[in-house]
């Protein structure tokens, strides 16, 4: 890869302190760390971030970052740290913060979030890859595949009688794909990983996206969205499984 491209792209963990369904999220114990160490543990043994740094409103939650050793170079506003606060606000904060206070304009931005714990090391290199080899995109985004059963083309709709048809044109089910195999693949956005242009930000058009972006597919069992206790649970096991099969090759 570009050796300046690859210096000029930000880490930027987001955590805010406040979190209504599942309170105090992003220190709360995870596979005995805090939930925050899973994303800042990938990030940096991908070995390929220059800059990286934790961008939180909340003092023990910065602490916490720092004794894992990310940066936190500002707290983030209050006024920016609300459950309806977007978070291209936040990013784009934190990129005029940086440049005004320390002279520094990342090319690209690598978004992590820690309430999707299965980024792993190798996601995160392949991600910077990526970037470095194309030119022709303003985004990159993690998907994964969603699984045949739940496909929009297998979705139905139920009238008042209770009876069912096919949801894209009220059609009798009669007439959905009901083999998996004949089905389009499709994805979803697994909120693993994101990267964005700098540039996207103070475009005519202000976005995160762009115009182009790149899917960067990964596998189903690394997409950990935590947003209730439930997907807390679930993504512990997940979590633990994927540990035991990278120390299983690493053994080999």
């Amino acid at each position: 890869m570009n050796s300046h491209r690859e210096n000029n792209i930000l880490g930027l963990i987001p955590a805010r302190g406040g979190s209504r369904r599942v309170p105090r999220k992003n220190i709360k114990e995870f596979l005995g760390k805090p939930l925050l160490f899973w994303t800042i543990e990938a990030a940096r043994e991908s070995g390929v971030l220059k800059r990286l740094i934790l961008n939180t409103d909340d003092p023990e939650i910065a602490q916490i970052g720092k004794d894992y050793g990310v940066k936190v170079p500002f707290m983030r506003p209050k006024e920016l740290a609300q459950d309806d606060t977007p978070i291209f606000s936040v990013i784009k904060h934190t990129v005029e913060w940086l440049k005004d206070k320390e002279g520094f304009m990342p090319e690209w931005i690598i978004l992590l979030e820690p309430s999707s714990p299965g980024h792993r090391p190798f996601h995160i290199r392949e991600a910077i890859e990526l970037i470095g080899k194309r030119d022709d995109i303003d985004s990159l985004v993690g998907i994964s595949e969603i699984p045949s059963h739940y496909s929009p083309f297998k979705a139905l709709k139920m009238n008042e009688k209770d009876m069912i048809f096919r949801y894209s044109d009220s059609e009798p089910i009669r007439n959905l794909i009901h083999r998996n195999q004949d089905l389009s693949k499709l994805y979803f956005i697994n909120s693993a990983l994101y990267a964005f242009k700098t540039e996207n930000l103070f475009s005519a058009r202000p976005s995160l996206w762009g115009d182009r972006a790149l899917g960067y597919l990964m596998d189903s069992k690394y997409a950990l969205d935590i947003d209730t206790l439930e997907d807390w649970i679930m993504a512990e096991v997940k979590m633990k499984r994927i540990l035991e099969e990278e120390k299983s090759q690493t053994a080999q």
